[in-house]
């Protein structure tokens, strides 16, 4: 058996903070050590032996990785590994959901050609798009992510993991929502029939492969 786990960094804002939201090119440390501990403590209390590391080469994801391993009792190095960094929101990089929303709404209503819309009629349709991409991916207009290259580095990446090792990637929600797409065509279907691609920080997904295909374990689940 192989096996994969991906996990998503902890959190970059405060309670008293409004997150944005945040991309390739917003670099930001964490703002608290618990939610990366928490995976440390499972994998120890679920004796999960890590073989290799690596992290998207972002403060978030390294310092996220560094918790685990230290939690974890592991002293393996984490590799940055650029093909897992964060996916590019283009002209909502670092801005409010709020305003993401707005502008998608417009955008989509303007293609309808609605050019004087409700502020209720904007939110809708705004909402709509994202509800999209948190369902099966449907990137917004203006993002800058190449579906085919994100798909690819994962079904190479996880063809690569060697039997009997279990590799763990820290990276961000834009790229981990690509992963799935490890798992057979049929397979995936029924994932994304079932379970919103979105994932929230600090969660565990877990990949397991015998000798025929991949399963997925565990999804967005934080440890408790």
């Amino acid at each position: 058996m192989k096996r994969l786990i991906i996990a998503r960094h902890g959190n970059t804002f405060t309670a008293d903070q409004t997150p944005t939201r945040v991309g390739c090119h917003t670099d930001l440390p964490l703002v608290e050590e618990a939610l990366g501990r928490q995976i440390g403590q499972y994998l120890r209390q679920q004796q999960i032996i890590l073989s290799k590391v690596y992290a998207a080469p972002l403060k978030r994801t390294l310092q996220t990785a560094q918790l685990i391993l230290a939690e974890a009792g592991q002293a393996l190095p984490v590799e940055p590994l650029a093909d897992f960094l964060e996916i590019d929101y283009g002209p909502d990089e670092d801005k409010p959901e709020a305003q993401v929303i707005e502008r998608l709404g417009r955008h989509a209503l303007a293609r309808q050609g609605d050019r004087q819309p409700t502020p209720t009629a904007i939110i809708d349709a705004g909402s709509a798009v994202i509800e999209r991409w948190n369902r099966d991916a449907t990137v917004p207009d203006g993002w800058q992510v190449d579906v085919g290259s994100i798909i690819t580095t994962w079904q190479n990446f996880a063809d690569q993991i060697a039997d009997n090792e279990t590799v763990l990637v820290v990276t961000s929600n834009g790229i981990i929502r690509f992963a799935p797409h490890i798992l057979d065509a049929a397979d995936y279907q029924q994932f994304i029939g079932s379970a919103s691609l979105k994932v929230k920080t600090g969660s565990l997904s877990i990949f397991e492969k015998n000798q025929y295909s991949w399963q997925c374990r565990l999804w967005n689940q934080r440890p408790v």
